[in-house]
């Protein structure tokens, strides 16, 4: 599949770009063709692995029905990647993979700008992985595979904490004794990804107005908040890991440090069963009991007893959660211009932003109930003081632009 001779289409020297997504049970793809400049953010089409580990994994791609697959049980993750590569295989029609762009979460205090992975680059990051333990050990495997098995092909690693780099160090420093911060203990901030495409998009679509004091909401299974002046990240909600900020899916959020040493200490569960808690019984889930998906418990707020309480409950603090977080972060910004949704949950939960901006509604926020119904670019009224937006994030397309850019310089040289 990733033979490295001479491409027939692209670029000449380049073949297409294939961006991994790699997380603890799944695996997202997606392909881009750099023949055209700029590169096009549609890719030529994309998939997912879903559920590895899990009982019933499943495959999909553009332009094909969902179906089951089989994983080696022994080495599911590894069944996966090479599900992956037979099926792009098939579909490259003579064409070839002249580099492998892998969204890694954690760069640490090291890697801000996006490198082209070697054996060293490799050992640096697996250093990380405590730091991002749900992700970061399963893009790392992609990598380490593709380096035994392909070392001519490129691998470029982009990060998630590289788009705040720019946040000064007052709000990197987490208050603790100072050798802290010189070990590497410090806000890093994550979904820079997701933020960096708002930060090429949003101007495109609203002008100068995304300029100003703007808040993106990358709300998913994970969630952040991301502060941005002159389009540069000033502050996020999550910080030294991703269990920071907002409450999430399954993950708590922000969570008083003494309620996980009462945990250990007197309910006496260990380093691994309060790691499961924080990261996979938490959140909308744990709160609820129904799911971690919003559109699932919103359908049970109207239900009797402890069903309808626990659903109108999870509902409720996840907004609550957001709106605090907004609020911090106006505070930050000394005002706010723009409020932008995007991710999962932000670009398809109507009733979500429904409920956040009513929330906000103190700031002069008049939501345009059509717009928000049907996920418009621009959601807020005509005289609304905050303009209040949707834009779809494009990870991908961040990372396979970055991938390119490596190769057009190790061209040059």
């Amino acid at each position: 599949m990733m033979d490295a001779t001479t491409a027939r289409s692209g670029r000449p020297g380049h073949g297409l770009i294939l961006v991994l997504n790699c997380g603890s049970s799944s695996i997202k793809f997606a392909v881009f063709d750099p023949s055209a400049t700029p590169l096009p953010r549609q890719a030529l089409w994309n998939g997912k692995v879903l559920g590895i580990g899990g009982a019933d994994p499943d495959f999909e791609e553009t332009g094909v029905a969902p179906f089951p697959i089989k994983l080696d049980t022994a080495h599911p993750y590894r069944a996966a990647l090479r599900i992956i590569r037979d099926r792009v295989s098939q579909r490259l029609d003579g064409r070839r993979i002249g580099a492998v762009a892998h969204r890694i979460v954690h760069g640490g205090s090291r890697y801000f700008e996006p490198v082209r992975v070697d054996a060293q680059v490799l050992t640096d990051l697996q250093g990380y992985i405590p730091l991002a333990p749900l992700h970061q050990p399963f893009a790392l495997e992609a990598i380490d595979i593709l380096l035994r098995e392909q070392p001519e092909l490129p691998q470029v690693a982009c990060f998630d904490t590289g788009f705040h780099h720019t946040i000064p160090k007052l709000e990197q420093l987490l208050p603790l004794p100072y050798a802290a911060w010189e070990r590497g203990l410090r806000r890093y901030g994550f979904h820079g990804l997701s933020y960096e495409y708002m930060a090429e998009a949003l101007p495109e679509r609203h002008g100068d107005a995304a300029r100003r004091r703007t808040i993106v909401a990358h709300l998913g299974s994970g969630a952040s908040l991301c502060a941005m002046q002159g389009l540069k990240s000033v502050a996020t909600t999550m910080g030294f890991s991703a269990l920071d900020g907002l409450m999430m899916g399954t993950r708590t959020g922000a969570l008083d440090p003494g309620a996980v040493l009462y945990l250990m200490e007197i309910e006496k569960l260990s380093l691994e069963q309060v790691g499961r808690v924080l990261y996979h019984e938490s959140g909308l889930l744990g709160v609820s009991g129904i799911s971690a998906e919003p559109r699932v418990i919103v359908r049970h707020e109207n239900d009797a007893g402890e069903t309808g309480e626990r659903a109108r409950l999870a509902l409720a603090l996840y907004v609550r959660r957001i709106v605090r977080e907004i609020g911090a972060l106006i505070a930050v910004l000394g005002g706010l211009d723009m409020l932008v949704f995007t991710a999962g949950v932000g670009e398809h939960n109507a009733f979500i932003r429904e409920r956040i901006c009513a929330a906000l509604g103190f700031l002069g926020i008049a939501l345009d109930t059509d717009a928000n119904a049907s996920h418009a670019a621009t959601i807020s009224t005509d005289h609304s003081q905050v303009l209040v937006a949707i834009e779809p994030t494009n990870e991908e397309w961040i990372a396979a632009n970055h991938a390119l850019s490596g190769l057009d310089r190790e061209k040059v040289r």
